[in-house]
């Protein structure tokens, strides 16, 4: 028995006159007098089928019976449609088919939600995904997320790299987030980590002499979902011995074009434009700008030492933006709530009018010289922020996207690509004081930055190198550490002992120091990249069975309670109050 010898929407008016069984679904139905109407979908496309009780007496009498969402499977003639019916929206809207057969494969309760309804609720779409993934929309996203899967790996390939597995069950490592635990039944009171990133194991690779690796990894964070999170993750994960950083960027710009011609879009500019992590900070207040507009943050620290406004000469940084925009009292009063939310004191501004005129209730405090260095074109206004440097890049950086989003600055259209390099090597921790990683604590410093690791952290740069796209931060790599002894000097700086390095990364440690070559690589976020190529908000439009913001799995109800049994083979005892 054959289901079908024909796709539902491949048929074409050259097809008529063709015996052809199709199988599908029924997305819509309509009785015309007698004639039933069907249109029968599946993954191609829309069928139109027409049940003639004086052709087909036997299935007209099962038409009756037919519900939307229900299998058919049924055999007929190709025909032509009349002219009057053609319907030149749908891609087989030229023929019918004339049903001879008609068999109900499957039924269906009534349905939650229409696969046409707009407006559905996340969560019943997601405790229905098998109906939700129906939609056009799923159907489009996830087969798009395959054909960039499958680019990936062509140019991977082409490039010279070699597809490795790693375990997903490890040691775990500090990597910026919470592990996931997985308890050892036959070593109780041991845990595995369920792998943040091959990181270390793709190293070990490099030491190992395979100089070019790639792996499509699934990796697990223990961390708060948001709409570009989820606890567990896919990304193109790859490594390169002896390289040069522009060796590794050049691999991830090939990808990208790779990606964006197997979706038949032009692919963007290469090579990608470069701005240092200083830079991004001084001039967008963000480490993942969007370029896709101007709107640069200036600073007048220096113009402000001795200004008689003193919250400006006070402050140790006064950052401003200059908008194409007089705003209104009403208007300056919600921004300055939305910088206030972003924690700023306050929110100073120069509003100069449409005839030239500056009009602020701080312009008398400033001297000629500062009015002069803040000068705008007539009909806009300057705000301000004087702070200390991290809270006046914070402000200033959510205030210009807000803005560039409010104002239709944003140029829609165009694909933002841009590489930021050059990033600290380390930050301070606020809870414990103490240093840590900005990527992770295996990042090359910059070269000639080493002999600062210990006698000064917080000027080393280091390495570390972000792909960004439209202010959204697609993946993170560096150039790698291969010495030893470099790698005991970053350890130290972070405040960990010997011992406690040799606990943790003993066996990484002794990999070091058996020859290890330079290396570096890339980590690029699979499931952001798809969703910004489908256009989408969120990743959980082009994954196929995502978690909810609480956690939890609505279509399955997972996670769930482990019995008293199951428990006691694992060796783990419940506290009774978690409190």
């Amino acid at each position: 028995m054959s289901w079908r010898n024909a796709m539902c929407g491949e048929l074409r008016p050259d097809d008529v006159g063709r015996k052809a069984t199709l199988a599908g679904w029924v997305s819509r139905r309509r009785d015309h007098g007698g004639l039933v109407f069907v249109d029968l979908r599946d993954p191609t496309g829309l069928m139109q089928l027409v049940i003639n009780p004086e052709r087909a007496a036997s299935a007209a009498e099962l038409a009756r019976e037919i519900r939307n969402e229900f299998v058919l499977k049924v055999t007929g003639e190709v025909v032509a449609r009349s002219p009057e019916t053609v319907n030149p929206k749908m891609a087989t809207g030229g023929v019918e088919l004339q049903i001879d057969e008609l068999e109900i494969v499957s039924r269906s309760t009534p349905l939650p939600f229409q696969l046409d309804e707009e407006g559905v609720d996340e969560a019943l779409r997601l405790r229905y995904r098998w109906l939700d993934l129906r939609t056009e929309r799923m159907q489009r996203n996830l087969r798009l997320r395959a054909s960039v899967v499958a680019a990936i790996r062509r140019s991977m390939d082409d490039q010279g790299f070699v597809d490795i597995w790693t375990p997903g069950l490890t040691l775990g490592t500090p990597e910026g987030a919470r592990d996931f635990l997985v308890p050892v039944r036959l070593q109780p009171g041991t845990f595995f980590a369920l792998a943040q990133s091959p990181q270390l194991f793709k190293q070990a690779l490099m030491v190992g002499g395979f100089d070019r690796y790639y792996q499509i990894a699934t990796c697990w964070r223990d961390e708060d979902l948001r709409a570009d999170r989820q606890f567990e993750f896919r990304q193109l994960d790859l490594e390169l011995a002896f390289p040069t950083r522009d060796d590794v960027l050049e691999v991830l710009e090939t990808v990208v074009a790779a990606s964006f011609e197997a979706l038949g879009r032009d692919a963007p500019e290469r090579p990608f434009p470069r701005l240092s992590y200083a830079d991004a900070m001084l001039r967008y207040g963000s480490d993942k700008p969007d370029l896709r507009f101007a709107l640069e943050i200036q600073d007048a620290t220096d113009v402000t030492r001795g200004s008689e406004f003193g919250v400006f000469s006070g402050a140790k940084s006064v950052r401003y933006l200059v908008v194409p925009k007089p705003f209104s009292r009403g208007e300056l009063g919600k921004l300055e709530d939305f910088a206030k939310e972003w924690g700023a004191k306050g929110l100073a501004y120069l509003v100069c009018d449409e005839e030239g005129e500056v009009q602020s209730p701080i312009a008398k405090f400033l001297s000629q010289t500062e009015l002069e260095a803040f000068a705008a074109a007539p009909g806009s206004t300057v705000l301000f922020v004087a702070d200390e440097v991290s809270v006046a890049e914070r402000v200033l950086g959510a205030l210009r996207l807000h803005l560039g989003r409010e104002l239709g600055l944003v140029d829609e259209k165009q694909d933002s690509f841009h590489w930021l390099l050059d990033f600290p090597l380390f930050q301070l921790d606020d809870g414990t004081g103490r240093w840590t990683f900005v990527h992770h604590p295996f990042t090359s410093p910059l070269d000639g930055h080493e002999e600062l690791i210990e006698r000064d952290p917080a000027n080393a740069l280091s390495l570390h190198y972000d792909l960004v796209w439209n202010g959204w931060e697609l993946g993170s790599g560096s150039i790698r550490i291969h010495r030893s002894d470099v790698q005991q000097q970053v350890f130290r700086a972070m405040g960990m002992s010997e011992e406690e390095a040799n606990a943790k990364f003993g066996w990484f440690l002794e990999a070091l120091q058996m020859g290890a070559p330079p290396h570096g690589g890339f980590a690029l976020g699979l499931d952001r990249f798809i969703a910004l190529l489908a256009g989408e908000p969120n990743i959980r439009e082009v994954t196929a069975f995502p978690k909810v913001s609480s956690g939890s799995d609505p279509l399955t109800g997972a996670p769930s309670a482990a019995g008293a049994e199951q428990l006691a083979e694992l060796g783990i005892r419940l506290l009774d109050d978690l409190a």
